[in-house]
């Protein structure tokens, strides 16, 4: 008997069998009872089966074989990843204010629905990762330190300096220039840990600055607002190279000595 003709709870009986317990997808379910595909799951709704969403059904299509992976077992060189992060950085970007709100409520509801312990084992996780940033330097003060020195600048990571009697540390020193960079997380314009964190951040920048400048050099922020992305952080290298070229031909009067640099994907 043909699939149009069953009654319902004959098609429930293979709609059971076929796509419940035997995970197969409703295209197979068509060919194997000559029929198509959009009939086969009319009639799973209209009966109650729940749906496949899209992402589980193609896990499923994955594990099973019927579908090959695009990416896995492939390498992409460095280019093909820098040009895949610009675009994902300029769709980012170019998002409207709307569009944002409504990632971020998403992402709050996906964070509500974690059980306790989960939420607790993804906090720890990210307080270990501050910690070691903040011991061994951020992917970004690496990536800034490789590409400078390999552009044959002498810097140094992490540079301890007696300022005024103030001991400071540098994130990077280019001591034949006279240039000091400070790389800044959001957590040095940003409530992140609160507002008296913020503003003990912002208190001892600000003495800071008047160190370093003080002391003759040229102080270069690098506002970092975004998550770390190779895209990003080219740009960033790119601006960083631009200053420094400017500053070798002429350095800077001591007004003119507080340089920031930022990463939107705009004019920085």
């Amino acid at each position: 008997m043909s699939y149009d003709k069953l009654n319902d709870n004959q098609k429930r009986s293979i709609i059971q069998e076929y796509y419940i317990d035997k995970n197969q997808s409703f295209a197979q379910i068509a060919e194997s009872q000559g029929t198509y595909a959009n009939k086969v799951r009319r009639d799973a709704v209209k009966l109650g089966f729940k749906i496949r969403s899209k992402s589980e059904a193609q896990k499923l299509a994955l594990t099973s074989g019927r579908h090959k992976h695009p990416t896995k077992g492939e390498k992409r060189s460095e280019e093909v990843k820098q040009k895949i992060g610009k675009g994902i950085m300029q769709s980012w970007d170019n998002l409207s204010i709307e569009q944002l709100h409504e990632r971020r409520k998403k992402a709050k509801e996906n964070w509500e629905k974690l059980s306790d312990e989960e939420k607790a084992d993804i906090t720890h996780k990210a307080n270990l990762a501050v910690r070691k940033a903040s011991d061994e330097g951020t992917k970004l003060e690496k990536f800034l330190l490789t590409k400078l020195i390999n552009m044959g600048y002498k810097v140094e990571f992490h540079k301890e300096q007696f300022l005024s009697n103030t001991k400071l540390q540098i994130d990077l020193f280019l001591p034949i220039m006279n240039v000091a960079i400070e790389i800044d997380g959001p957590s040095h314009f940003e409530p992140i840990w609160g507002q008296d964190v913020l503003d003990k951040n912002v208190k001892y920048d600000n003495k800071k600055n008047g160190l370093i400048i003080g002391r003759g050099m040229v102080l270069i922020r690098i506002k970092q607002t975004k998550d770390y992305s190779a895209a990003r952080a080219e740009l960033i290298s790119s601006r960083l190279i631009s200053q420094l070229e400017a500053i070798d031909l002429n350095f800077p009067t001591v007004d003119n000595r507080y340089i920031e640099i930022g990463d939107e994907n705009g004019e920085s």
